[in-house]
C-alpha cells in the first residue's frame, strides 16, 4: 500500500486500542476498508485504510465517552457530504454516499477501488448529518455495501441530497 494508508491493525497498535474495536468504530463512521495482499504477511489479505480516515479515527477517540457510555457525536466536526457515481459508463446506477473531510484525497482513495467513478456533487455538512443524510438519499434504493447503492435515477438520489441540504442549517465547511 502507498505511504498514505496505514493498516488497520497499525492504526489499532498506535491508537491502543483492539484491532475488532477499530473495526468498530469504522462501521460506525462508514469508513470502508482496502483489503490488499501482503507479501510480509505471507500473502494474507490485510486490511489498509487512508491517514485521512486514520485522522477521523482519532478525532473520533479523542471525544471521551460520555457518562452514559454513548460514543460521542463530534457535532461540530465539518467537511463534505458527497454523491459519487462509481462506474457512470457501465453500471450508472451505482453510486456512493459519505462523508469527507477532505474531498480530493476521499476521490483518491476511492480510485483504487473505482477507478472511473466521478463525483457528481457535494454538499456542506456536519459529520452528525452523514447517516441521516444517507437514509434520505438512498430511499428506495438497493443497499450494495455500507455506503454503496443501487438506483434506477440518479438524478432522483441528487434530488433527494438537494431536499435534504435545503433543509438543514446553514454551514459552511472550512
Amino acid at each position: 500500500m502507498s505511504a498514505e494508508t496505514i493498516s488497520v491493525i497499525d492504526a489499532a497498535k498506535n491508537l491502543g486500542k483492539q484491532k475488532a474495536h477499530i473495526f468498530k468504530i469504522l462501521g460506525r463512521l462508514g469508513i470502508e476498508s482496502i483489503k490488499e495482499k501482503n507479501s510480509a504477511a505471507r500473502g494474507q489479505k490485510i486490511s489498509y485504510i487512508t491517514t485521512e480516515d486514520y485522522e477521523r479515527i482519532k478525532e473520533y477517540l479523542a471525544g471521551a465517552e460520555n457518562e452514559s457510555g454513548e460514543a460521542p457525536t463530534q457535532p461540530d466536526v465539518g467537511g463534505v457530504f458527497y454523491l459519487i457515481q462509481l462506474e457512470p459508463e457501465h453500471d450508472p446506477g451505482r453510486f456512493k454516499l459519505g462523508f469527507a473531510t477532505n474531498i480530493e484525497e476521499r476521490l483518491r482513495s476511492h480510485k483504487t477501488a473505482a477507478p472511473f467513478s466521478k463525483a457528481l456533487k457535494t454538499w456542506p455538512c456536519k459529520l452528525l448529518w452523514e447517516k441521516t443524510a444517507i437514509e434520505c438519499a438512498a430511499q428506495g434504493c438497493v443497499r450494495l455495501h455500507t455506503e454503496v447503492f443501487r438506483t434506477d435515477s440518479i438524478d432522483e438520489v441528487r434530488s433527494r441530497c438537494e431536499q435534504f441540504f435545503k433543509l438543514m442549517p446553514e454551514f459552511k465547511a472550512k
